[in-house]
């Protein structure tokens, strides 16, 4: 399985904003991307020998294509899995940019994170990559699988007693998403419907991802 395997918070410094690839450490102060200007440690600047010269102004492509990075590593998906999906959102009817945003949510991956299982997108596929994930009563090890209308996720009975799961479930402040309705005392979670675009809280603007690759 192709993955990216650098430092994240590299990505966040390049897109310059919190992408929360890496858990509680994004709401922390170790987190290199501050919104404290006057912090000597801030590194709210692209990485890289000329970081600072990115800075400036770029053109309508630079800006279009910074968007859809940022749409992609939020997700944690490579390029052709985002083309593919941008191709069957382009086909499928509807508006593309929200298709697009509604299948990277009913990723089962995500559907993992927004249970608050995982402290991040990444700990909730680890989570679905060993087999600690059901749908339906049925282990699904497919972190790209896309949930339906109906189904219902659930952790595995032995895998609730983990540490890192019940220190997520006790100390992450995230609210569930209102597509998404909670059960078994927060162990399982259905899809009531899938997510309209106001159900979906990310800093995307899906609209210039389309027009890049509409180009």
């Amino acid at each position: 399985m192709a993955r990216y395997t650098g430092p994240v918070c590299r990505l966040c410094r390049r897109e310059r904003t919190k992408l929360f690839l890496k858990g509680e450490r994004c709401y922390s102060l170790k987190c290199p991307v501050s919104e404290a200007v006057t912090d000597r440690h801030s590194r709210a600047y692209p990485p890289g020998e000329h970081g600072r010269d990115r800075m400036r102004q770029g053109s309508e492509y630079l800006t279009q294509l910074r968007e859809k990075q940022k749409a992609r590593r939020i997700y944690g998906i490579l390029e052709r899995q985002f083309r593919n999906l941008y191709e069957e959102a382009n086909h499928a009817p509807g508006i593309t940019g929200e298709n697009l945003l509604r299948m990277l949510e009913l990723r089962l991956d995500n559907v993992v994170f927004r249970a608050g299982w995982g402290a991040s997108r990444s700990q909730a596929r680890q989570f679905v990559r060993h087999g600690h994930v059901l749908i339906n009563g049925k282990r699904v090890t497919i972190p790209s699988y896309r949930v339906r209308k109906g189904e219902t996720v659930t952790l595995k009975d032995a895998s609730r007693t983990m540490f890192a799961v019940r220190r997520n479930m006790d100390t992450l402040d995230r609210q569930q998403p209102a597509w998404l309705e909670s059960g078994d005392g927060g162990f399982a979670v259905s899809v009531l419907n899938p997510p309209l675009r106001e159900q979906i809280d990310e800093p995307v603007q899906e609209q210039l991802i389309v027009e890049l690759y509409s180009k």
